[in-house]
């Protein structure tokens, strides 16, 4: 049974939560006085594509956040107005934050609760200004890899490039996007110009081995418990939709992390979630008419022989990318 134990693929995942509890070093959260953070340095982890997809089963992973927020980065968007409409919350937090930092010096003005703006931003239209101004999270990661502004005015569109790149060079080194644009970034960034939340998922890289497609992600930062389990899910669904327009079979999903974090609001759960033996994988099914990038919907997507643990919530924390 021991042996058998580390076959599972998502085993990779508890044992770094292990990692982190035994061997990681605490920090104080910026900006956060009642949550401290235990980290650690520089780990990795591999997927095997044609195994299963990697959907914790653990605990319950959101899989319909998932898919939208990934369709969402697709369409270059800024603005949570996409996700508050499809009921996915993940982004509210930030753009809440921009809104009450801007805000909480007026005195004639009350502010909206957090729901109550979220609210406000659901039933007003997609044009109206205060979801322009308080909805944009400004040059986060869909703008990155499909409107990357140059220094002569040009967009571009580095996934597009990647996709072309795999159409026509697989066998090249060099496929890589990137979402970490320092014009924008902490105080490089001219005033007000800085993003919301400072890229997490710095760039990752394709490469072509024996017609099978494989994605490498350098994660600067990663919160373990709550963010990690949607970004391996997240990058294995994206590299399989890459493969399936470019002609390959899906390879491996790599996961490489710099700092990998355990928040101390969190330990609870991690410890509950320890207790818990995997399950096996469930299998992604995607739409194969789809043949363009630009092309994918929600429908296209269903996941069959899931069955996981119930989930295990926890807090988002707020720390602005630091």
């Amino acid at each position: 049974m021991k042996n058998s134990r580390f076959k599972h693929p998502e085993y990779q995942y508890l044992e770094l939560l292990k990692d982190i509890l035994k061997n990681g070093v605490d920090k104080p959260v910026f900006n956060n006085p009642g949550v401290t953070i235990r980290s650690v340095f520089g780990r990795q982890m591999r997927f095997d594509l044609s195994k299963g997809f990697p959907l914790l089963t653990t605990k319950k992973v959101f899989l319909r956040a998932i898919i939208h927020e990934l369709l969402w980065f697709l369409k270059g968007d800024s603005n949570i107005k996409y996700l508050v409409d499809q009921d996915v919350h993940i982004w509210d937090e930030w753009a809440y934050k921009k809104y009450k930092t801007q805000n909480s010096k007026v005195k004639s003005q009350k502010l909206l609760t957090q729901e109550e703006f979220i609210q406000k931003l659901k039933e007003l239209p997609k044009n109206h200004s205060f979801v322009k101004k308080y909805g944009d999270l400004g040059n986060v990661y869909g703008v990155q890899w499909r409107k990357w502004r140059t220094s002569d005015g040009r967009l571009i569109d580095q996934l597009g490039w990647a996709v072309n790149e795999l159409k026509t060079t697989p066998f090249r080194k060099s496929i890589v996007v990137s979402a970490w644009n320092p014009e924008f970034i902490y105080e490089m960034a001219l005033p007000g110009k800085s993003m919301a939340l400072p890229p997490c998922h710095t760039l990752f890289q394709f490469i072509v081995n024996k017609g099978r497609l494989s994605l490498q992600l350098y994660q600067r930062s990663a919160d373990s418990f709550l963010g990690v389990p949607f970004n391996i899910a997240s990058y294995a669904l994206f590299t399989m939709m890459i493969a399936q327009v470019v002609g390959l079979k899906p390879g491996e999903f790599v996961h490489t992390f710099g700092d990998v974090h355990i928040y101390s609001n969190h330990v609870p759960q991690v410890k509950e979630q320890l207790k818990r033996v995997p399950r096996s994988f469930p299998k992604m099914k995607i739409n194969p008419k789809v043949k363009n990038i630009d092309d994918f919907k929600f429908e296209d997507f269903e996941v069959m022989g899931y069955n996981p643990y119930p989930p295990i919530k926890g807090e988002v924390t707020v720390v602005g990318g630091f």
